[in-house]
């Protein structure tokens, strides 16, 4: 199997003085509020163990305070373990020293905010060329990086503006342009577009959808918000109180919430909006199509793509296509049974 591009392993945090020792009582089953109250510790993360692959969008999504924002600040050691294994393209982010911890934060990790965090004295190419003359490129080149990013985010014309000047989805695109023109394989963001209104989220979420397609980064994407994860994430990791109630692919955790917490989160969603033709589909196994076939869909179209195509008619049947492979069919029925939420009890134990 492919290593993956990061790998989480064993990994804790605890604030506080004592932090490593209190870690006993944490591996012994104590949670966030006993550790609280009876040690003045604040618990993190707790034994989290999360692969992210290498050209895939993973998203780390959670309340306030279940510890998402802690996950990603570890990855490039702004947040020091209590405990575990940090492995970065195959490299322990632990080991390394303080110059290799500055080229690892220059060249393989680069950092949207959910504030901007632009520089307001510098020009909008400035700031888009910042993480190249930080690493001494001379200054046509940055700028010639940044020009060329700016215009791929859909700034080209604005590159002599200030960030005051610009709307806060512009902004947040500046933001986009300057990790982009690092040239990292791994992008952190941080609660990127909460700040943003709904429309322009909207409009950024789909942007970054757009622009990964074509590059194929690592992806580290951190929400508070399931509407977005579950458009947004490749691989979805579910934090509580510091540790992953569940982890998997979005589609699959929607149909099978493995515990009361994720039950919750997903009561309210839209199903028909978000859950796809391949999850509900019967793979086909013979080859065998369906002599009574009303027409082929794609893998990817949505329920409700299909409710409005079939009138509603829970008779119909069609086959699925990816691509040009046939791949499966799809009942109407069945269909319709996937928009009934199934509950935690239904779907097993709750995963570690």
């Amino acid at each position: 199997m492919t290593q993956p591009m990061v790998r989480l392993s064993g990994l804790y945090k605890i604030f506080g003085a004592r932090d490593k020792d209190v870690l006993q009582h944490v591996k012994g089953g104590m949670g966030k509020e006993e550790l609280l109250a009876q040690h003045g510790h604040v618990l993190g993360l707790n034994n989290i163990n999360v692969d992210m692959q290498a050209g895939e969008i993973t998203v780390v999504m959670g309340l306030s305070g279940s510890g998402k924002s802690t996950l990603i600040r570890h990855l490039n050691r702004l947040i020091e373990p209590t405990a575990g294994e940090i492995i970065v393209q195959g490299e322990d982010v632990m080991q390394l020293s303080e110059d290799g911890l500055r080229h690892a934060r220059q060249e393989k990790m680069s950092m949207v905010f959910q504030k901007f965090a632009l520089l307001p004295h510098k020009t909008v190419l400035k700031n888009a060329g910042m993480p190249l003359s930080v690493r001494g490129e001379d200054e046509a080149t940055c700028d010639r990086e940044a020009a060329k990013w700016l215009d791929r985010v859909g700034l080209s014309g604005f590159e002599n503006h200030y960030p005051a000047q610009l709307s806060g989805g512009m902004q947040q695109r500046v933001g986009i342009a300057r990790a982009l023109s690092a040239n990292t394989p791994i992008m952190l963001m941080d609660e990127a577009f909460s700040a943003l209104d709904p429309l322009i989220r909207t409009d950024m979420q789909d942007l970054l959808l757009e622009l990964q397609k074509e590059l194929h980064k690592t992806i580290i994407f951190i929400t508070h918000d399931l509407d977005e994860a579950l458009k947004l994430a490749d691989h979805l990791v579910i934090l509580k109180d510091g540790f992953v109630v569940q982890q998997g692919e979005p589609q699959h955790i929607l149909l099978n919430p493995n515990d009361p917490y994720i039950e919750d989160f997903v009561s309210d969603i839209n199903r028909a909006r978000v859950l796809r033709v391949r999850s509900v589909m019967t793979p086909l196994g013979d080859d065998k199509v369906p002599a009574d076939a009303h027409g082929e869909v794609d893998v990817n179209d949505t329920l409700e793509s299909m409710i409005a195509r079939s009138g509603g008619d829970t008779s119909h049947a069609y086959v699925v296509k990816d691509g040009e492979q046939t791949v499966g069919t799809l009942d109407m029925t069945e269909l319709v049974r996937a928009l009934v939420p199934r509950v935690a009890s239904e779907a097993g134990a709750r995963q570690s």
